[in-house]
């Protein structure tokens, strides 16, 4: 049967993941929505740019006449809403981007879609979805035990964070009020093909590569449960499929690391991969291994100290579980940098230089 699907956002990292497994099935079409920030870039979507059920609309998810008119037209069975500024050092330098996209971004997405659902017929009335993708960051911070589970009272600690937060309680509330069938997910730390290098683990494969500090926050010791992004992307597709409307999912990799178990583990796959002898870029400055470019630098302001995430209703009631081990996802992940400098250095041109970012909360 076929299937429609909007994907807000699906020019960036989990997004143009998402669009990538979506059109593994011949019977599925997608519609990205993406206004193309930063963060947001087409050779994300080169490999299916001349797929023909593939199209692309450039726009803004808070342009309310953009997101009628695609909605409108195409009429999607669901909508994945990954739009959104997702960057907890720039929420921190610049929140009003974050409460704008996050906040009133999905609010436009959700009130259009409710429009287009009260106008479907009864049987796509009942197969359609909206599935608003959120993280784990809105529970704030955990102690040394325990777990992040559905019920886990919101906690934001960010501006990030909070702006996610108000995304997801409007999220709820359209479903409670006006019946639209929402699902919330809230996934643990990304990683994989397609992520902007501001983020961690690319970001310390590129400075790796060039012989540069990798920067390493306060002691290093802060903890995240790291989930492959193909995983991800996984569930999202059988959330659409199996989930029920007005729940939410937890969504985790089951792989607990600290920042700098994960800088020590990028740079070992390179030393095995491209061992610093070998890179023309480091090879002079006789380094016995990337682990000597690591920098403890000044903490992030607000940082929260642990996040884990508890996967099991997911993995219980739907039947998901992660294919990837973290050696193995890390692993595939630098390989692919690796593989893809030029793709870095396009995005990167002349809008980051991977410069330290959120210093604003810290009065620096």
């Amino acid at each position: 049967m076929k299937k429609t699907c909007v994907v807000t956002g699906g020019a960036g990292f989990i997004g143009s993941n998402l669009v990538h497994l979506l059109l593994a099935d011949a019977h599925v079409e997608v519609i990205v929505i993406d206004s193309l920030t930063y963060a947001g870039n087409l050779d994300n979507l080169a490999p299916v740019a001349d797929n023909p059920r593939f199209h692309f609309v450039h726009g803004d998810i808070c342009d309310r006449a953009v997101v009628q008119s695609t909605l409108s037209r195409y009429r999607p069975h669901v909508v994945f809403n990954l739009a959104a500024e997702s960057h907890v050092d720039r929420s921190i330098d610049g929140p009003r981007a974050f409460v704008n996209t996050n906040v009133l971004g999905t609010f436009e997405m959700l009130d259009a879609s409710r429009e287009l659902w009260m106008s479907l017929d009864p049987s796509d009335k009942d197969r359609f979805r909206f599935v608003h993708v959120s993280t784990d960051e809105v529970f704030g911070s955990l102690g040394d035990e325990g777990f992040f589970t559905e019920t886990t009272k919101y906690a934001p600690n960010s501006p990030y964070a909070a702006s996610k937060a108000g995304a997801d309680h409007l999220t709820r509330a359209w479903f409670h009020t006006y019946g639209l069938p929402t699902i919330t997910t809230n996934c643990s730390n990304n990683y994989g093909p397609y992520q902007f290098p501001e983020k961690l683990i690319p970001l310390v494969i590129l400075n790796a590569l060039e012989g540069k500090p990798l920067p390493v926050y306060g002691d290093g010791k802060n903890i995240r449960d790291w989930l492959f992004v193909g995983d991800h992307c996984e569930a999202l597709s059988l959330v659409s499929e199996k989930g029920v409307p007005g729940e939410s999912y937890n969504i985790g990799g089951h792989n607990e690391r600290t920042t700098l178990q994960i800088v020590q583990a990028v740079c070992d796959h390179l030393d095995r991969l491209l061992p610093t002898s070998a890179n023309a870029d480091v090879a002079s400055r006789n380094l016995g291994s990337y682990r000597e470019l690591i920098k403890f630098v000044a903490d992030r302001p607000g940082h929260d100290r642990r996040y884990a995430i508890d996967p099991q209703k997911i993995c219980t009631e739907l039947g998901w579980k992660p294919r990837s081990t973290f050696d193995t996802g890390i692993g595939s992940t630098v390989a692919w940098y690796l593989e893809h400098r030029e793709w870095c250095q396009r995005i990167t041109n002349g809008v980051y230089r991977r410069e330290r970012l959120g210093l604003a909360g810290a009065g620096q």
